[in-house]
């Protein structure tokens, strides 16, 4: 007799959405459902009561609005990894409000997304952020393409020089939303050598904060600081972080 093993498929990603713009939730809900291997189970305009679903829900990642009634995006985020432990959570925002950044990976979320994206970029962000990559794109010309390095008015003049080896894992660490102290302890380094490390990269890429800082040593060097992803990657930036902290 010849033995068959049964061939298990893959579960869906089980999404919550939460947006207080209900046509657009809905759209973005009816969009999701055509999407192969994604599941809507709920959604809000609300963010305390997001975080009331995802308890009850146990979504695997939540599409969270960046303007919605509740306690605010980054306490939200928060309160959402308090009442499910592991689940992703993707930032959407029409505006290209690039300072809440690192606040919001610092809080925990896998991705900060203009609702201007395409499509694709959606889908591969949020199969990114379930394969643990982070998905940064704020301004609306970003939307359609990977993006450049965010503009500054007062950017410090590049060098000519690359980056060493060592200051390649640093950014990769960086962009990878790791703090000084957790760059330190992956690289068996001092935390101090870090700084040094940034200090270098900065002056190097005429960069002035740590999401500049990866936008433009992926545009330098096409792609070497991209963090190292567990399935194939998503067509889209991936930094993190934005208060240089040499």
């Amino acid at each position: 007799m010849t033995a068959v093993t049964a061939v298990t498929a893959p579960a869906d990603i089980r999404i919550l959405a939460a947006d207080d713009h209900s046509l657009l939730r809905e759209a973005l809900c009816d969009l999701l459902e055509l999407t192969p291997g994604l599941t809507v189970v709920g959604q809000t305009g609300d963010g305390a009561e997001a975080v009331r679903l995802a308890a009850a829900l146990r979504p695997d990642l939540v599409l969270l609005d960046l303007d919605m009634p509740g306690p605010g995006p980054v306490a939200t985020v928060r309160a959402l990894h308090a009442a499910v432990p592991g689940v992703r959570v993707v930032v959407l925002t029409m505006h290209g409000d690039s300072g809440l950044v690192g606040s919001l990976l610092e809080a925990g979320a896998a991705g900060f997304l203009h609702k201007g994206v395409e499509r694709n970029v959606l889908v591969a962000a949020i199969r990114g952020a379930m394969a643990g990559d982070t998905t940064v794109i704020y301004h609306r010309d970003q939307a359609g393409a990977a993006p450049g390095p965010a503009p500054s008015t007062a950017a410090p003049t590049p060098t000519t020089e690359t980056l060493t080896v060592r200051e390649r894992e640093v950014l990769m660490c960086v962009a990878q939303a790791m703090s000084n102290r957790q760059i330190a302890r992956t690289l068996a380094i001092a935390e101090g050598t870090v700084k040094r490390h940034l200090r270098n990269i900065f002056d190097k890429l005429g960069a002035t904060s740590r999401l500049d800082a990866v936008n433009k040593g992926l545009h330098q060097e096409a792609g070497v600081v991209t963090p190292r992803p567990r399935q194939a990657p998503a067509p889209a930036l991936r930094p993190a972080g934005v208060r240089p902290r040499p």
